[in-house]
């Protein structure tokens, strides 16, 4: 059966602008020519119960999670949003609890001063949401998935690992201590997306950016796609929960680091010169994990300094 990408390769085609469009098909957002030097920057993002909403998940949760997946990619582009527009299908017994949806779509929009202007809704036979972005930003601001060149560092905003310990435990039945369990299961149920830090990537001299969400392995395998680069990569850093619950379990701590996903971290290239000459506490949060390659493959040095490829695996829909 076709998987996701052969789908939206299948509309790509369909829909092939006849102009250059300011940012290709098939990146994170969309844009469109204000005029001069200014664009508008779109994205739509949809969550729907059977894929996207995790057992125990409340359903304030849920309102949260569709807000944040939508941000995260206009933080990956280093754009700011602006307003939103939500799309709403809801079965009948669960408009009693619309209201905490509406909480959760509220606190998240208010986290990342975005402003909720509009939408529709529809009855629907399982909770769909989709949430529509707008911003706008200049053209040569705008980071595409496209720009990364060999010799670039490639660095990251935070530790991996923990979401994909939390799909361990919520739909394979692994366990852990409590304590451990609340830490690991609250970066699936409240995730963040790295706004903030994406708007710094132009200051930065990010070359090309993607966000984490399909996994991080995933993420690089695209980068290297559109960029036609590969990557070494030197560390992976793992958050200390996963670790521990990595050797609980007897996994490979990098498996679950690389091959997570929903982790809304971001995943960027840049120029070394620009990067280093950046104020320490602006570079700071970025965790430089390796370097692009002219070479287009992805290895991983590991702690014994083998050789390992990562492969092109992370989560699509329509596949197992």
């Amino acid at each position: 059966m076709p998987g996701e990408r052969e789908l939206v390769e299948l509309f790509l085609r369909k829909f092939k602008a006849r102009n250059r469009l300011p940012v290709p098909l098939g990146d994170d957002v969309s844009a469109w020519s204000l005029g001069g030097n200014r664009l508008a920057v779109l994205k739509v993002d949809m969550l729907t119960a059977g894929t996207d909403v995790l057992p125990g998940m409340s359903i304030r949760q849920a309102g949260w999670k569709a807000m944040v997946m939508a941000v995260s990619d206009l933080a990956a582009k280093g754009v700011k949003p602006l307003a939103a527009l939500i799309g709403l299908g809801i079965p009948k017994e669960m408009v009693e609890k619309a209201g905490e949806l509406a909480e959760g779509l509220k606190a998240a929009a208010e986290a990342y001063r975005v402003k909720i202007v509009g939408g529709d809704t529809n009855e629907a036979e399982e909770l769909v949401l989709a949430v529509s972005l707008f911003g706008t930003c200049r053209k040569n601001e705008i980071v595409l998935r496209s720009g990364a060149k060999p010799g670039d560092l490639l660095a990251v905003t935070g530790n991996f690992g923990l979401t994909g310990a939390a799909f361990k435990i919520l739909l394979e039945g692994y366990r852990a201590p409590e304590p451990l369990k609340k830490k690991i299961l609250r970066s699936a149920y409240w995730p963040r997306a790295r706004l903030s830090l994406g708007l710094k990537l132009g200051r930065l001299g990010a070359t090309a950016s993607i966000d984490s969400s399909d996994g991080l392995a995933w993420s690089l395998h695209e980068l290297s796609k559109a960029s036609k680069v590969g990557f070494e990569l030197h560390r992976i850093p793992l958050a200390r929960e996963a670790e521990e619950f990595a050797r609980l379990h007897g996994l490979n701590p990098s498996g679950l680091a690389l091959y997570g996903g929903e982790e809304y971290e971001l995943v960027a290239t840049f120029n070394p010169k620009t990067f280093m000459k950046a104020g320490k506490t602006l570079r700071g949060r970025f965790k430089i994990i390796g370097v692009a390659t002219e070479k287009r493959e992805i290895v991983y040095f590991g702690g014994k300094k083998e050789e390992k490829r990562v492969k092109a695996l992370g989560w699509e829909h329509f596949r197992d």
